[in-house]
């Protein structure tokens, strides 16, 4: 099946997807943003010095986590000498560290750390995906990458819909990516005006999942102690009772 490369296909490609294997396999030979995809190619090529003997994915990273999610955690977009390069979502990266310890801690991960896509990390009843499926320059994806990749996201929760009960949005853009899955997924018109993302913010709409607003786990947050293990907990916890989980 032919690789996207523009975003029509993403549209077309995405609603085609049959289950979360299929759509995983186009997420992952998607060449729809060129900006992206130099990137990408790019940083696969020269590497970081301390990963220069591995070979990097270099390519979109697809969502990661249990079929039957009743938690979903959405990110921003995959780290360049992270996920861009292992192939898992927040995987062999310091952000990665801090999300799966907690994950652990909350009982919803069978292990506190995640370095490989072998490395035997299972997720109980979370899924982790991205706004954003390729490894932008400056963590900063543009408007237009962001609304090109937006198809991968709505079919993946479209395919999980039926046990998704609570999504984390970890960090501003993830909080507004959400938004137009409302839309697009579960027919539901979204807030006017939008509430406004913060740690801990809720908001609560009819036949749609609840949405917890979570800093991002980045290193910009946890080496200042503006998001501490604590407030992860604190997070996951609502999330598991939100879920149903407690």
């Amino acid at each position: 099946m032919a690789e996207p490369r523009t975003p029509a296909e993403v549209v077309a490609r995405a609603a085609r997807a049959t289950d979360l294997a299929d759509l995983d396999g186009a997420v992952s030979g998607c060449f729809a943003c060129p900006r992206l995809v130099s990137w990408r190619e790019e940083v696969a090529r020269t590497k970081r010095a301390a990963f220069r003997e591995q070979r990097y994915w270099g390519r979109p990273v697809p969502g990661f986590g249990a079929p039957d999610a009743r938690i979903g955690i959405l990110g921003l977009a995959p780290a360049a000498h992270g996920g861009n390069r292992t192939g898992r979502i927040f995987t062999g990266d310091r952000s990665g560290d801090v999300l799966f310890a907690a994950l652990h801690r909350a009982g919803l991960a069978n292990q506190p750390t995640s370095v490989a896509a072998d490395d035997g990390l299972t997720l109980a009843d979370t899924r982790i995906f991205a706004a954003v499926r390729c490894a932008p320059p400056d963590n900063k994806p543009t408007p237009t990458e962001r609304d090109t990749c937006a198809p991968w996201l709505h079919r993946e929760v479209a395919l999980i819909r039926p046990t998704l009960r609570v999504v984390v949005a970890l960090g501003a853009f993830a909080w507004a990516a959400w938004w137009p899955v409302l839309r697009d997924v579960y027919g539901v018109r979204p807030p006017s005006p939008r509430p406004v993302f913060g740690h801990a913010a809720h908001w609560s709409g009819t036949a749609a999942p609840e949405l917890l607003g979570c800093y991002h786990v980045s290193q910009q947050n946890t080496f200042t102690g503006r998001l501490t293990p604590g407030m992860l907990d604190d997070v996951f916890a609502r999330a598991k009772q939100l879920a149903g989980l407690d």
